[in-house]
């Protein structure tokens, strides 16, 4: 199975999403079964690590994710990855816009997808310690679901 995690800069959300998801899997042993990235549908922050913050908040957690780098999603992205998964409706909105009608990939908004309390990961950039408290809070509970769908998958 391969996951591509999106938000609009891929510097917040979908990094802390990535990270988080490697380490569940890889505490659950799939880490070799399931393929996991993740992109902006901007381009801003091409090649910059995670925002300061998002490292902070994440490693505190026990999430390394200071080694990624920002990219931008890609039209083979929808032929590679088999969930795309977007953190607000609005990435939703323009990956819908950019797929190619070729397109393998499902996509969906990822916290809607497993009926949450948000349905949507709320950006974190323009706020304090707190929004990026919440967004991992978030991301750990759908990615428990996740976790539990990749397992019934393989």
């Amino acid at each position: 199975m391969k996951v591509l995690f999106v938000c609009l800069g891929n510097i917040c959300r979908s990094p802390s999403a990535e990270g988080l998801f490697r380490q569940q899997l890889k505490s659950a042993g799939l880490s070799s079964q399931v393929t996991v990235d993740s992109a902006g549908t901007a381009a801003w922050h091409i090649g910059n690590p995670p925002d300061k913050r998002s490292q902070q908040a994440a490693l505190k957690r026990g999430y390394d994710i200071s080694n990624l780098k920002a990219r931008q999603v890609q039209p083979e992205d929808f032929l590679h990855f088999d969930l795309i998964l977007a953190m607000d409706k609005s990435n939703l909105d323009d990956l819908k816009a950019i797929a190619p009608k070729e397109a393998k990939a499902q996509l969906s908004l990822y916290l809607q997808r497993y009926s949450l309390a948000y349905s949507e990961v709320p950006d974190p950039y323009y706020g304090g310690e707190e929004g990026f408290e919440l967004v991992l809070n978030l991301l750990e509970q759908a990615g428990s679901h996740l976790l539990d769908e990749v397992r019934e998958s393989l």
